[in-house]
């Protein structure tokens, strides 16, 4: 029975130090900077998305990328009940990320987000799920970028 037990701890040990790190992880060890970033498109997702792209404007690495930014924001109705009111909506983000080096185009990458929420009558509290979910479309669509980013600095 014990050697059962040392055999499991010892397995565990191997299993549990393998290096795994998931896709996106926390990117702080990232060996390119963005020079700079132009938005243009629905504003409050693009100030998210500045929010989460500007820990990564430094000059001190050699390979450099600058960023154009295009969002287009949609709130569409899906589904409305037996009154015609309203019962749920689709937001949705498209974003396309041109992606420039040494004055030079090197990638477009299009990226869309979608969610469905149900209508409130409060809103207040509408408002405040839409910028909830815009929020994460703009750490979703960072991350792909930046997953993006490091793929083309690597090649």
């Amino acid at each position: 029975m014990s050697k059962k037990i040392i055999l499991l701890i010892i397995l565990f040990k191997f299993i549990s130090s393998c290096g795994f790190t998931p896709l996106y992880s926390n990117k702080t060890n990232v060996n390119f900077s963005i020079v700079s970033i132009d938005f243009e498109g629905d504003r409050l997702t693009n100030n998210f998305l500045k929010n989460e792209l500007t820990k990564y404007q430094n000059n001190k690495y050699e390979k450099k990328f600058q960023i154009k930014v295009k969002t287009t924001y949609k709130k569409i109705d899906i589904l409305k009940d037996k009154t015609a009111n309203i019962s749920n909506y689709e937001l949705s983000v498209i974003s396309l990320f041109q992606i420039i080096s040494n004055e030079k185009t090197i990638k477009e990458l299009k990226i869309n987000e979608k969610k469905i929420i149900d209508n409130i009558d409060d809103d207040f509290e509408e408002q405040k799920k839409e910028r909830i979910a815009k929020q994460n479309f703009a750490s979703s669509m960072s991350n792909k970028l930046l997953t993006e980013l490091s793929i083309l600095n690597d090649n």
